[in-house]
């Protein structure tokens, strides 16, 4: 089968950038990464945040369309472990509690950091770098309370019969969308692809 591409313009610019148009699977790593603290990025977020990247239609449809695959297994893994727990007989949402040793958060975790670019630390003494760990850039602690808050609306939600109704987990993702973070500026840095490989 012969395969044909557009033709990729690059180019070397003073701040180090080799443009392209193509994505590659550096690149998806990278936006998994981000999912961390964006699940709802706008396409003028994620062309600041992949500045090698000569943008046009098409690939701004596919980072666009990797986010739409992020939140899809997110909102999937969600909805299977409040459902567990409705069947386990949990009757409040505020007992469920999400740690970053949960097994929902190690399974997420696995997902979007597979190769653990970003570590995950267990000692909680930090925001930003960790004295204790030498962890130099650890996932988001507020990544761990959007899980448990998208977990306790999934499980209200279950519990209280509305998953019967069409279009249920829309009102879910409207609360999840306003609880995006700002992604770190070191996502932005021409060395941060070199860093993944």
């Amino acid at each position: 089968m012969i395969m044909y591409t557009e033709k990729i313009e690059i180019r070397f610019f003073p701040n180090c950038y080799v443009y392209s148009s193509t994505l590659t699977p550096m690149h998806l790593r990278k936006a998994k990464l981000m999912f961390f603290w964006v699940r709802y990025p706008s396409s003028a977020i994620l062309k600041m945040y992949f500045p090698d990247i000569k943008f046009n239609k098409n690939n701004t449809a596919q980072l666009v369309k990797w986010f739409s695959n992020f939140r899809e297994f997110y909102y999937i893994q969600m909805e299977k472990y409040a459902r567990q727990a409705v069947s386990e007989g949990l009757q409040r949402s505020e007992d469920i509690h999400v740690n970053k040793d949960s097994e929902i958060y190690r399974v997420l975790n696995l997902h979007y950091n597979r190769n653990n670019h970003i570590e995950v630390c267990l000692c909680r003494h930090h925001k930003t770098q960790c004295i204790h760990c030498s962890i130099p850039e650890p996932a988001p602690s507020n990544f761990e309370y959007v899980v448990q808050q998208t977990l306790r609306e999934f499980f209200v939600a279950i519990q209280n019969g509305k998953d019967t109704e069409q279009s249920w987990k829309k009102s879910i993702y409207k609360v999840i969308s306003r609880m995006d973070d700002t992604v770190p500026e070191y996502f932005r840095s021409p060395n941060f692809l070199e860093q993944l490989e």
